[in-house]
């Protein structure tokens, strides 16, 4: 809460200026609601795991990036019905029911969410909470690892039913992930941060929360394979525009040699 200039500019972005983009982009998709509705779930939800790893390998402050986790995903939990509703319109209530959406946050997100607290809680105090802490610790990588590569095994089948549909977003996909992250880089630079937590805020634009998302995704009504084939999409092509990412955002603000 002390790094205020760059919690302002991390909001602004991932809840103003990429609604804004993606607002702008939705517009080249099919009226299909059903895929309106995948591409809109992923795109305006920014991404509270894998990007801290990538920030880091990109010259980012990850440091500011995993801080800032808690206010994000709250921030999108509660925005995301209300962009929902007034992207789709009226449409948007045949697939946002609250029932399925308040399960699958309570079980899937609220409950783990609360149990990191009480770790860290515990960890404050000495002996055992300390050294569960420490041993959690090196855990978030590979089991970020594991979770997506068992929603990519688990969804890749059913592409081939919605093979047609996938593909059609595929071009959004690309164009949200060449623009998102230049919005990110001009946005910090008008709250004059750091090179480094510009690069972070770059990172937050561009990477988005299909892993927190897919679980909401599959509680709409008639979501299977639309809807998780949609949003796998974007996860497999954000994961290669990443590889670029850490090659090409450490230059952003880099100093250039006399």
């Amino acid at each position: 809460m002390r790094e205020l200039r760059f919690m302002g500019a991390l909001l602004a972005v991932n809840f103003i200026a990429v609604p804004v983009l993606v607002l702008g982009l939705v517009q080249f998709l099919p009226t299909d609601p059903l895929i309106r509705l995948g591409v809109l779930m992923v795109l305006l939800c920014p991404c509270i795991d894998y990007v801290v790893t990538f920030a880091h390998l990109g010259r980012a402050d990850a440091r500011l990036l995993l801080a800032s986790t808690p206010v994000l995903l709250i921030a999108q939990m509660v925005l995301l019905p209300i962009y929902l509703r007034l992207f789709l319109g009226a449409e948007a209530a045949a697939y946002v029911q609250p029932g399925p959406f308040i399960h699958a946050f309570v079980w899937l997100i609220a409950i783990p969410f609360a149990l990191a607290v009480a770790v860290q809680t515990w960890a404050a105090r000495p002996s055992t909470g300390g050294r569960l802490s420490s041993w959690l610790g090196l855990a978030p990588v590979r089991a970020t690892a594991l979770v997506l590569f068992i929603v990519v095994a688990a969804v890749v089948p059913q592409l081939g039913q919605a093979l047609d549909k996938a593909l059609g977003v595929l071009p959004i996909y690309v164009a949200f992930a060449v623009l998102a992250p230049i919005a990110g880089w001009s946005v910090s630079r008008l709250a004059r941060l750091t090179p480094e937590a510009g690069r972070a805020v770059a990172f937050s634009a561009a990477t988005r929360n299909s892993l927190v998302v897919l679980p909401l995704a599959l509680a709409v009504p008639g979501a299977v394979p639309i809807l998780p084939a949609i949003i796998v999409a974007q996860t497999l092509v954000e994961l290669i525009a990443e590889l670029v990412y850490v090659q090409i955002i450490p230059r952003f603000g880099a100093r250039r040699p006399a």
